[in-house]
């Protein structure tokens, strides 16, 4: 911004000196609401603002329950989830609860296994004293907020307003503990003035020491929660709005497009392929027929696509091009971000595969199109070409070059014969427990949690839902590569469920990261594209082994074999691309977002 200057100062500097510090928060989630309250207004004539959003709806209130959450501010993470269906919200403060329980400072100070006992009637709600009962009423006598914890210092151990004060500060600090000791001897001390015994003062102030990990204030929980109901509302009720505004926020929360796709067209949304003729820069939504709204994916979604290139695309399409060529001439595009189109097949319009849609874009003639020729053409000849048919696995695994995500087949669906038999994610939940079960997918998220003692989660999608899996530090010692860097994991594991909260502990992890290299391969597709029908230098990289076993017979189980100059080559596969091999490519597909 012009004539704007920026100084940066520590905010301790700035409370020292008296001045007034505010926390701004860049929420992606406030960026996704407005986009999708306007989606309302525009193709629902509702008009909503966060503060007249529909209250109390009981539908909402199910969704929670069951933790169908994917995407939803604050309650999509493995956590959040898994405490969802047993606390199971039914009011607007229960949001404002579970907004504050999962944190570092309740858990650290035991006091969410308390509060969840409580609330179920599984012990009873037995507050300190009857001076602290208007303290801790609201949360059955276990303190969650910090508010509740400078009022029981007021109540309990007589600090004045300016002691507890201090204290919320030592509470906020993220020095943590260290410097809410200073209050411990106050605190004992004034405790046993009034009345309570030393035992119940610790005990007390270990759960305040708890907060300095980090708790929540109860009004920052409180605007939490609203936009907690607010996006579950969005998603409960309009799921594709939900979806496409979800899309057009990105980058934020724990999921990424695919995830986000996947979980749409579960809740029955149509999504709907790039393309040249239809889509913008942005995900829009567009009807499908029988009044039903579908999203469009956006050119945003096109790895490495300029912003100014789609909105130069759709601005200048009118009625629309109805060839590549028209495209190249009217949109002025130059053949990269063709190319980039293309890769993300968005001329399937058109009739034209991926590699017919490359050749057409290659035949183009220079960068740009000379503007002499451009009704009669500049007098290319027409190249004939019979090219290879691209298989389900290819397409598949080129949508993710292209575009980060598929509609078409789930890869671990198309890898099931290599990956062998596995209870699909969708049945571990009718699946009995305590039983041994072998489940597989790619590997969506991995967390470890400060909080957790060095246990890791893992999410693993496959074609039929998620799976959710904890492996505890000894395994993690043993499998330490396969946790951190797998792609794509076999995990054989006891099967544990409280409720509907379902998750497999882990004694074996296999990492078949490498069946996802093979995607690409033309062989795998079924095209197989023979060496001595393309240049000399070809008889350089592998050759195909048309038998279909591996020349290495030690090396069955694993189809990348090393050379002698240590590169990795496929054994019994063949690529028609050495500028972009898909064994290269695969390693930068298939991501998971790791959280810590």
């Amino acid at each position: 911004m012009e004539d704007r200057t920026i100084i940066e100062w520590d905010k301790d500097d700035i409370d020292k000196i008296g001045m007034l510090k505010i926390d701004v928060l860049a929420l992606g989630m406030l960026t996704c609401l407005r986009k999708a309250l306007d989606l309302l207004a525009d193709w629902k004539g509702q008009r909503h603002t966060l503060a007249t959003i529909p209250q109390d709806d009981l539908a909402v209130y199910d969704m929670l329950c069951v933790a169908d959450t994917l995407g939803v501010f604050q309650v999509e993470s493995r956590a959040q989830m898994n405490f969802l269906p047993r606390m199971r919200p039914r009011t607007f403060y229960d949001l404002v609860i579970e907004v504050a329980v999962i944190r570092p400072g309740p858990i650290q100070g035991d006091m969410v296994h308390p509060y969840i006992k409580r609330r179920r009637g599984e012990e009873p709600v037995i507050y300190p004293s009857e001076a602290l009962k208007p303290v801790l009423g609201k949360t059955l006598g276990v303190p969650l907020f910090q508010e509740q914890a400078m009022q029981i210092a007021v109540v309990a151990a007589g600090f004045t307003a300016s002691e507890a004060d201090q204290l919320r500060r030592a509470l906020g600090t993220a020095r943590g503990p260290g410097t809410i000791q200073k209050f411990k001897e106050r605190f004992i001390e004034g405790c046993q003035a009034n009345g309570y015994d030393e035992s119940f003062a610790s005990a007390v102030f270990r759960q305040l020491e708890g907060f300095s990990g980090y708790g929540f204030p109860e009004s920052h929980a409180a605007s939490f929660a609203l936009l907690v109901y607010a996006s579950s509302w969005i998603k409960c009720h309009h799921p594709e709005i939900f979806c496409c505004a979800l899309l057009n926020a990105q980058p934020m929360g724990f999921y990424a497009p695919a995830q986000i796709v996947r979980d749409a067209r579960a809740h029955g949304v149509p999504v709907l392929p790039i393309c040249v003729e239809h889509s913008y820069w942005d995900n829009v939504l567009e009807p499908t027929g029988d009044g039903v709204l579908g999203v469009r994916l956006g050119f945003r979604q096109i790895k490495g696509f300029r912003e100014e290139d789609g909105h130069w695309l759709a601005a200048a399409r009118g009625n629309g091009y109805r060839a590549i060529d028209a495209v190249w001439r009217r949109a002025g595009l130059d053949r990269s971000a063709l190319t980039r189109l293309a890769q993300a097949d968005g001329f399937a319009s058109y009739g034209l595969d991926r590699r017919a849609a490359l050749w057409a874009v290659k035949g183009l003639g220079g960068e740009t199109p000379l503007p002499l020729f451009a009704k009669a053409g500049e007098g290319l000849p027409d190249v004939p070409a019979t090219l290879p048919e691209m298989g389900l696995a290819e397409e598949v695994f080129e949508d993710y070059i292209g575009t980060r995500l598929t509609l078409r087949e789930h890869p671990v669906n198309l890898l099931a014969d290599d990956i062998g038999k596995t209870v699909p994610s969708a049945e571990l939940r009718d699946t009995e427990t305590e039983r041994m079960v072998e489940v597989c997918g790619l590997v969506i998220t991995r967390q470890r949690p400060g909080t957790a003692s060095g246990v890791i989660f893992l999410t693993l999608e496959d074609g039929s839902g998620v799976a959710n899996i904890v492996v505890w530090p000894n395994m993690f010692k043993r499998c330490r590569k396969s946790v951190m860097a797998g792609r794509l994991l076999k995990i054989r594991g006891r099967l544990q469920r409280e409720g509907i909260v379902t998750h497999v502990i882990a004694n074996r992890i296999e990492d078949l990261s490498y069946l996802l290299d093979t995607l690409g391969d033309p062989q795998s597709a079924g095209a197989i594209i023979e060496p001595n029908h393309d240049n000399a230098d070809e008889a350089k990289r592998p050759v195909p082994n048309l038998s279909g076993e591996p020349k290495d017979k030690s090396k069955r189980s694993n189809p990348l074999a090393r050379t002698k100059a240590g590169r990795k080559t496929v054994t019994g596969y063949y690529s028609a691309s050495a500028a972009r091999h898909p064994r290269e490519q695969a390693k930068k597909l298939f991501t998971s977002r790791d959280f810590h």
